[in-house]
């Protein structure tokens, strides 16, 4: 088998995978494992970052074939800062990440690679994800094989999870650059890199679900001040928003749906009205000036979406 100078032989390339973490040791020891357990034949090296905390032994044993690297985030503190500190430790062609309370599913790294190598012109890959909330499994699949900038510029695309995500290395480090130290609380800083991705080429999508995403633990939670923040700031750094109302309209409302959530309820009506107007079949709009006017509960709306699989 031939070997490749970008790591890894030149038909199973070495895979890293960067893992954030953050006072979760039981999850992250599952998150570490799925990636060990991947049916994948060539390497995977897992590149675990502690975010302000001591880094701790995991009890994961290596193995041949699966490699574990532990250190502490050197950068900014946050999520942004971690992954930045890990991506400077890969060794491998692709790099890839996981939040510490998701886990792979097995055949998740063999798929995207296959994908990639089969279609140079895409620089990453994602996957569908199986959303476990609340007791209940939700299959979701990516609504397009080929996502490019401007599907991202119209919707999120919850599905193109940055724990699916997986990214040529060199692409990476010397076209798109690092995750973005400056969002505030580093909220939204894998939509901001999805952007940035698709600037630079597409994001092929394999239609199964690979990545199960285990919600309830976030650490944004109940920080709605901050989310406002990041959200402004990523419409202010993508002006490209401008040209599609739908998408700005969309974050928009989250923006008066996060205030609402904050208590901040006039700031809310304001910019609910200024989605309505943008867009008036932004539902986002109509929930954050529901809760404005004191008629809608946030608790109970956010807890209604995420055991729906959903996020606002």
């Amino acid at each position: 088998m031939n070997s490749s100078s970008d790591g890894g032989s030149t038909a199973h390339p070495t895979v890293s995978v960067v893992i954030a973490t953050r006072d979760r040791l039981a999850l992250l020891r599952r998150a570490v494992v799925a990636a060990f357990d991947q049916d994948y034949p060539g390497d995977i090296e897992v590149v675990v970052v502690f975010d302000q905390s001591e880094p701790e032994d995991l009890g994961v044993e290596e193995r041949p074939g699966r490699r574990l690297r532990i250190t502490r985030n050197v950068n900014a503190p946050g999520l942004a800062g971690a992954r930045n500190s890990g991506i400077a430790l890969t060794t491998g062609a692709y790099v890839a990440f996981c939040d510490d309370d998701d886990e792979w599913l097995p055949a998740k790294t063999s798929a995207q690679v296959e994908l990639l190598s089969r279609l140079p012109e895409a620089v990453a890959a994602g996957s569908g994800v199986e959303v476990r909330s609340d007791g209940r499994r939700l299959t979701r699949l990516c609504p397009h094989e080929i996502v490019t900038f401007q599907h991202l510029l119209r919707d999120r695309i919850m599905e193109l999870h940055p724990s699916t995500l997986l990214v040529r290395r060199d692409v990476l480090v010397e076209r798109v650059g690092p995750v973005d130290e400056r969002l505030p609380g580093s909220y939204a800083e894998d939509y901001d890199l999805l952007l940035r991705i698709t600037k630079v080429g597409v994001i092929a999508c394999v239609p199964a679900a690979l990545t199960a995403i285990n919600w309830g633990s976030s650490f944004f939670a109940d920080r709605y001040v901050m989310i406002t923040e990041a959200l402004s700031y990523l419409l202010d750094k993508h002006p490209e928003f401008n040209r599609e109302p739908t998408g700005k309209a969309r974050i928009e409302g989250q923006i008066a749906f996060f205030h609402a959530a904050a208590g901040q309820h006039a700031q809310a009506r304001r910019w609910a009205v200024r989605t309505l107007r943008r867009n008036w079949k932004e539902r986002r709009g109509y929930l954050a000036l529901g809760m404005g006017l004191r008629v809608i509960d946030a608790g109970r709306t956010i807890k209604f979406l995420n055991a729906r699989g959903r996020g606002v």
